[in-house]
């Protein structure tokens, strides 16, 4: 039996909180969730009983290489692939750079990359630098501003047989869009096109499953699914090994080590596995990868209630306008919106002034928050997590109700 809701919330310390007389309700998980109990013991007991560094031939340091490899092991469960093939970093956006410019090496002018203009600019900024470094072509397909979806005519017209990279994000981190990147994948693969995907608001939602996507390359950020804050990545073995990475000669050169420079955050990525585990719990089943499977099938019919009680909330609401797909097409459960004659800033220090924390901006997905006409204040964003209770959205839509009127 899958884990109530009452047993998630207990692990999470920062429930406790408490501004005025209310309890604090997280909404601000876009931006970063909570931390398990679980995740930060791990870290602890990591630090004060095992911290060491690598390959060496004493028990705390063989205890940071099995703890790392074990790290690793989650990851792989958690993309759907092998461990050979996981790589760890600063963040995504880190990850990101160092894989564009290596891939970038053997590109230049008349090649092009094509990215979306939905996407946080992690996934845009490093693919625009080789335009500037290399000469490529930078394309970008455009999204329909009715449905926050891609325009699939503005797609298939950017995809050519000059496309090198297809860069798309899993889902945005603004207004909570699913896109159909298996499709888009296949879309790059069929002109001999590489993908790379930005998962960093899709994977705390949805669990990545990178052989049915069919991508070369996926990127997401364990803080934005109970971990700390760390990146991970995704890489096919063969072109991993085949990237031109700069590297230390006696580092590690195969597989995903190979984007590992330096001494890693070995407390960090411990914790991106226990943030993995900390999932799994919550689901059932005979291998980890089967219980993350369960617990991502109830978290995401929890999230589906949640989420249409919030979005069905805000539209009843004078004077609020409600930004991305509804609930029943492909999105997470994350809700942008404005209040007519109130700044998004105005709203968040109103809202947390009760005692809900929501973030405000354009979340880095500046490109697409502009072209909704909100590229000087921005949007409110409210994200449903594992911890969100029906309660603390009632809470949200009261709060909103007062500054509508």
């Amino acid at each position: 039996m899958t884990a109530s809701l009452t047993a998630i919330r207990a692990q999470f310390p920062a429930l406790e909180r408490r501004q005025g007389a209310q309890a604090v309700a997280y909404f601000d998980g876009p931006g970063g969730t909570q931390v398990s109990r679980r995740v930060a013991d791990a870290m602890t007991e990591y630090l004060l009983h095992h911290n060491a560094n690598t390959h060496w031939e004493y028990p705390s340091s063989a205890e940071t290489d099995a703890l790392l490899l074990a790290a690793r092991g989650a990851m792989a469960d958690f993309f759907n692939c092998t461990a050979s093939e996981v790589a760890f970093g600063n963040n995504m956006t880190t990850l990101t750079y160092h894989v564009s410019r290596a891939l970038g090496m053997t590109w230049g002018t008349g090649d092009e990359i094509v990215v979306t203009d939905l996407d946080h600019h992690a996934n845009i900024a490093p693919w625009m630098r080789l335009a500037h470094e290399r000469g490529v072509r930078v394309r970008h397909v455009k999204a329909d501003l009715a449905t926050g979806e891609l325009d699939r005519a503005s797609l298939e017209g950017a995809v050519t047989a000059r496309t090198r990279l297809v860069a798309i994000g899993a889902a945005s981190n603004a207004i909570g869009t699913i896109n159909a990147v298996a499709d888009v994948v296949q879309l790059a693969r069929q002109v001999g096109a590489l993908s790379y995907v930005d998962a960093v608001h899709y994977a705390p939602h949805t669990l990545v499953d990178v052989q049915a996507l069919g991508c070369d390359f996926l990127a997401c950020s364990p803080y934005k699914f109970y971990g700390p804050h760390t990146g991970a990545l995704f890489g096919r073995r063969e072109l991993l090994n085949a990237l031109d990475i700069p590297r230390l000669d006696p580092a590690p050169s195969a597989d995903g080590e190979r984007l590992e420079t330096g001494t890693q955050n070995h407390e960090g990525i411990i914790g991106a596995g226990a943030a993995v585990e900390f999932l799994a719990s919550i689901g059932e089943g005979a291998t980890r990868r089967a219980r993350l499977e369960s617990a991502f099938a109830e978290l995401h019919v929890r999230a589906h209630a949640l989420f249409t009680r919030l979005w069905d909330g805000l539209g009843a609401l004078p004077g609020v306008t409600r930004f991305g797909p509804p609930p029943n097409r492909p999105r997470t459960p994350t809700a942008a919106f404005t209040v007519h004659g109130t700044d998004s800033a105005t709203v968040t220090r109103a809202l947390a002034a009760q005692g809900v924390f929501v973030s405000h901006g354009d979340f880095y997905a500046s490109t697409i928050v502009a072209q909704l006409g909100h590229g000087k204040d921005g949007l409110v964003r409210a994200g449903c997590a594992c911890y969100t209770s029906a309660e603390e959205v009632d809470r949200l839509l009261a709060g909103v109700a007062a500054l509508a009127r």
